[in-house]
């Protein structure tokens, strides 16, 4: 099993960071994911999974999935960036109580999609089938898991003007200076 650090080792690392809560980012990544998964599901109907096509389908995958757990970080007033980012969001789910053989899952998907993005790796299609079935189920648990935070209620609206107050004292930065400072980091890097 292949699983990522704890949520708080991120968190100390200043890999995942204190947000304000962004709404209509996550709505917005949620109706990605809507979108993406009904197209990925169209396309496997019409034309079945095949050598030409695991690749980008496990990568669709991957895509749906991520959103879904990005979309439950800015529902929850955190925001990611910089190296291990993608192991750092995976890592949110332990935040509620999603099982390690899960959990590790999405970390091996995570790692395979980089190995076909980075590494030329060919994958096939028996394990696109397995990643395509996961990805149905898991789509419901996620869904699931952000729905409580879809609306606004009287203590967010509380917690995201303390977090704004915060910001201002700065206390935390928002996803856009995260975002900002990682592509400065980058920059700087290469």
């Amino acid at each position: 099993m292949n699983l990522p650090k704890e949520f708080e080792y991120y968190l100390n690392q200043g890999i995942i960071k204190k947000c304000i809560i962004n709404k209509s980012r996550a709505k917005f990544l949620i109706e990605e994911s809507e979108k993406s998964a009904k197209g990925l599901y169209k396309r496997i109907e019409m034309m079945n999974i095949d050598e030409y096509n695991a690749n980008s389908m496990v990568k669709d995958c991957y895509d749906i999935i991520m959103s879904l757990i990005r979309a439950k970080l800015l529902l929850t007033g955190y925001c990611s960036a910089g190296q291990f980012a993608h192991e750092a969001e995976i890592s949110y789910l332990k935040k509620f109580g999603f099982p390690d053989n899960e959990i590790s899952f999405i970390n091996d998907l995570r790692y395979f999609r980089n190995s076909v993005n980075y590494y030329g790796k060919i994958l096939n299609i028996e394990y696109a089938q397995q990643v395509i079935d996961f990805t149905k189920k898991m789509h419901t648990k996620l869904i699931n898991m952000i729905e409580d935070n879809l609306e606004l209620n009287e203590k967010t609206k509380k917690e995201t003007e303390k977090a704004r107050k915060e910001i201002k004292a700065g206390k935390v930065i928002s996803q856009e200076e995260a975002e900002k400072r990682y592509n400065n980091y980058s920059k700087n890097k290469l």
